[in-house]
């Protein structure tokens, strides 16, 4: 170990070190990060402002969004610097804290996605329970506790990522800090690590899965039984988005976190991680919000308001 040099920073990857290239990767990856912000920033206003929209589908819906602002702001402003510039220089500290936000709001977005799955069938399924199952402490409680199984799960993470030491390559084959890259790089035994990610995917991921896919299994069976084929229609085609969302999200993670670290980094890992860093925040505001009918009257309302004051 004493021929060893002890890394103090890290070296993020570009997708490419052709500047038209960089050039490109970053205009793409600054448009998808403004769309996000406006559609997200749009859905709270909208929802804030609108009386009509303080239900709890809604309140969840503004929570998603709060978080996909923030969820994609912890990598794109970063990686557009890396592509322009060439500085792909991330401090230890600036490293853990990326780790940190985007487990942080990974777990948050998954754990969320189920609470609004779950929220959608109560509704599909005992509309007269409704109000009494989802009331608003129900949801105040069940924010908090997302959030605090959040900070909790990328805490717990974070801190079991950086007590390893890092002593080879400082180059992180990636665009953002994630552990599998660090995991790569580190000169301490990983394997408790590795154990770790496994059990954690098991365990949030995929009990997040079954219950979502439980929950549409439930809204599809009561929907099944609509006498009117166009309300079917509707319920299904709002309902479809939001699974492939969640596949999407779920399956690139797992093939980023769960691929062994003994295996080479390649293009593709990168490419898989923006399916799970950056198009679920930019998809979200389309799919649960944008093609929803309340949603796109109450705009016209404030903006009739708007235009008249």
């Amino acid at each position: 170990m004493s021929n060893f040099t002890m890394v103090t920073e890290f070296l993020l990857t570009r997708f490419s070190d052709i500047w038209e290239l960089r050039v490109l990767h970053a205009l793409l990856f600054l448009l998808m990060y403004l769309a996000t912000l406006l559609g997200n920033f749009l859905i709270v206003t909208v929802t804030t402002l609108d009386k009509s929209l303080h239900s709890p589908m809604y309140f969840f819906l503004r929570n998603l969004s709060v978080l996909d602002m923030c969820y994609i702001s912890v990598t794109i402003p970063k990686a557009c610097a890396i592509f322009l510039f060439d500085n792909p220089v991330i401090s230890m500290v600036e490293c853990a804290a990326q780790i940190f936000f985007v487990f942080f709001f990974a777990t948050g977005e998954m754990l969320f996605l189920s609470i609004m799955a779950h929220d959608r069938s109560v509704a599909i399924c005992q509309p007269l329970h409704y109000p009494m199952v989802m009331n608003s402490n129900v949801c105040v409680q069940m924010t908090l506790s997302s959030l605090l199984c959040s900070v909790v799960f990328a805490g717990f993470h974070t801190g079991n990522t950086f007590r390893l030491s890092f002593c080879q390559s400082n180059v992180v084959h990636q665009f953002f800090c994630d552990v599998p890259s660090l995991l790569k790089l580190s000169c301490s035994d990983t394997l408790s690590n590795e154990i770790l990610i496994y059990i954690s995917a098991v365990v949030i991921d995929g009990s997040c899965f079954a219950f979502i896919t439980m929950s549409y299994i439930n809204i599809f069976s009561t929907v099944l039984k609509f006498p009117s084929i166009g309300e079917q229609g509707k319920a299904f085609s709002t309902c479809v988005p939001h699974i492939l969302v969640v596949i999407v999200f779920i399956s690139s993670a797992s093939a980023v976190y769960l691929k062994q670290t003994s295996k080479p980094p390649t293009i593709q890992d990168m490419v898989t991680s923006v399916f799970y860093s950056i198009v679920p925040p930019f998809l979200n505001p389309i799919i649960y919000s944008l093609r929803n009918s309340k949603i796109k009257e109450a705009i016209r309302r404030i903006m009739r308001k708007k235009f008249y004051c």
